[in-house]
């Protein structure tokens, strides 16, 4: 009976170590498929936005991207998107809304947008 005790308490000791999941909770779902260019946010005496062409990506299926640094996997649970392998592997963004992102920035949606642009 104490090792069972001791058994539990190491290994509930460990899973609470281990922070948080990687992706947030809610249902397992996808983005839609296509070209996300991202850039941060313009002023009214410029261009709209500023476009990063290196923080862009396109959705290729139901859980791959590809980029110019490479392709990996990603993983939607209800409305966060996490890159959960490849070169952009632990990047974050809200899901705003369909074709809309916000990449997150210190735990929260920060300034970078990215845009569905076609298919």
């Amino acid at each position: 009976m104490k090792r069972f005790v001791l058994t539990a308490l190491l290994f509930g000791g460990l899973a609470a170590m281990s922070g948080p999941s990687a992706a947030a909770d809610g249902p397992i779902g996808t983005i839609e498929r296509g070209t996300y260019v991202c850039e941060l946010p313009g002023n009214a005496d410029g261009p709209r936005g500023e476009i990063l062409a290196d923080q862009g990506f396109v959705i290729r299926s139901a859980s791959r991207y590809s980029s110019s640094q490479g392709g990996g996997t990603y993983l939607r649970r209800g409305d966060e998107l996490v890159m959960t392998s490849g070169p952009r592997q632990g990047e974050r963004y809200a899901v705003i809304s369909t074709g809309f992102l916000r990449r997150i920035e210190d735990g929260k949606p920060g300034r970078i947008r990215c845009v569905r642009k076609s298919r």
